[in-house]
């Protein structure tokens, strides 16, 4: 079996209007899909991360990739990879590079499944749950008032643990007011402040009972500044989602900079790093839960991933539908779980009514807002 196509869908499935809005729901509403087909009929599909700038993932995908992976077996799916990170030593090794990879790596491991009849988490090691807890990851909102209407919907849902992405500490007040002590609480702050400011903020937030404190400090590679919040902190520190391949994570581990790593399979370089990572994180004494705020084949490589992998005790689920589902047959959340996909490959492939539905239009780009 031969690749014999590689091609990368810009779409721009808008969220679903909801109550209250949020400023982000615009940058939330990208994605990018890949696409690999074979000389025997068979595809796969993957997902780029698409915050940002999906044009020039695009490109990477189609310029810089497609003629590495054309003609090879997709089923050797470390001799494909390998090629992929060598040729993009000198200038790809993290960022638009590295998500491009991934996206085509997610797609190598789909093909690999329905080859073999089989999901994909019997090639990552087989199944260790059937299910993962979820966790509600809200969008940023403007007010207090609005962060309390959010998480009183994700309650109303049956979420029993929410992630908040606010950077004020009476938005968490009210979060914690509506929430009760019952529901598990979590706060990514998307890395604002300098240690000192962490450090001072993030005793204010110590009474809130947080689960996790996500990237709280300027720049997110300041693993030696992070190290010092972590130390300072009674709140477990979380970080990882902007790092890329195994070596990223080796020194935010390594130099004590997290309690949790939150590697993000659209950005890390797919699912071979997210198993080495796994590995990684248990000989550093540090809890692995995957960032996923995905709605395509990138949900689905992480739910099979957290399907093989012991130890992991949350995925991230958006708490904001898009107006179509970007999977024909999507990932479903109940009674606090969301189930793993059981068909052959990652159970991920799109409605092609929706990607003729909803493309990209770059002519037409409004501002990306991280998540």
């Amino acid at each position: 079996m031969k690749i014999t196509e590689v091609r990368a869908f810009p779409l721009a499935i808008p969220l679903r209007a909801a109550t209250p809005p949020s400023t982000w729901a615009a940058g939330a509403g990208k994605q990018i899909l890949v696409r690999l087909t074979t000389d025997e009929g068979l595809t796969g599909w993957g997902e780029c991360f698409a915050y940002g700038a999906p044009m020039a993932v695009i490109s990477v995908v189609d310029d810089a990739l497609a003629p590495l992976v054309l003609g090879h077996d997709p089923t050797q799916i470390e001799s494909v990879v390998d090629r992929m990170h060598r040729a993009l030593m000198i200038w790809g090794r993290r960022g638009l590079a590295m998500m491009a990879v991934s996206g085509i790596e997610i797609a190598l491991w789909d093909l690999a499944g329905k080859a073999r009849g089989v999901p994909v988490y019997e090639l990552l090691g087989g199944l260790c749950q059937t299910r993962a807890r979820a966790y509600a990851s809200l969008l940023r909102y403007d007010t207090p008032t609005q962060v309390r209407q959010a998480v009183s919907a994700a309650i109303a849902l049956g979420h029993t643990a929410i992630k908040l992405h606010q950077t004020d500490v009476e938005s968490v007040a009210a979060a914690r007011e509506v929430a009760g002590p019952g529901v598990e609480l979590m706060l990514d702050t998307n890395c604002p402040w300098s240690v000192e400011d962490a450090i001072r903020i993030g005793r204010r937030l110590e009474r809130f009972d947080l689960r996790w404190l996500e990237e709280p400090v300027w720049p997110p590679e300041d693993y030696a500044g992070l190290a010092r919040v972590r130390a300072a902190l009674r709140i477990p520190i979380a970080a990882g989602e902007n790092d890329a391949t195994v070596f990223g994570f080796k020194e935010l581990i390594g130099q004590g900079a997290a309690d949790i790593a939150q590697p993000s399979v659209t950005k890390v370089g797919g699912l071979l790093e997210m198993k080495k990572i796994a590995t990684l994180a248990a000989t550093g004494n540090a809890t692995l839960v995957p960032h996923s705020f995905y709605y395509g084949p990138g949900l689905a490589a992480t739910l099979h991933f957290v399907a093989s992998t012991p130890g992991v005790p949350y995925v991230e689920f958006p708490a904001t539908e898009l107006v179509a589902p970007l999977i024909a047959d999507p990932p479903r959340f109940e009674g606090g779980f969301v189930t793993v996909p059981s068909r052959a490959g990652l159970g991920a492939d799109p409605d092609p009514a929706i990607l003729a539905r909803y493309p990209y239009r770059a002519d037409a780009a409004r501002p990306f807002y991280l998540t």
